[in-house]
């Protein structure tokens, strides 16, 4: 659920990189709370930090390709199993 509403939001901001990494953190503040109401595990939030890590630092031209990646939206993306 998590992953597909951090998408989502992406997606709609998917012309407005800025915008768009200002949602990211607003929906980050949410999942957190939601960690530590015990709502989210600490496996779904270590890949939703990473996503969203590179997400907020990432420019115009990585937004991009970054929203593109099938990968990228995948559950297990960029865990230490995967690499």
């Amino acid at each position: 659920m998590w992953i597909q509403d951090l998408r989502e939001v992406c997606e709609r901001n998917f012309d407005h990189r800025v915008e768009g990494q200002l949602e990211v953190e607003k929906i980050r503040a949410k999942w957190r709370k939601a960690h530590s109401d015990g709502e989210v595990d600490d496996s779904l939030l270590s890949g939703l930090e990473r996503r969203s890590l590179l997400l907020i630092d990432a420019g115009d031209s990585e937004w991009t390709l970054i929203l593109d990646n099938e990968d990228f939206w995948k559950a297990g993306w960029g865990s230490k199993v995967e690499e």
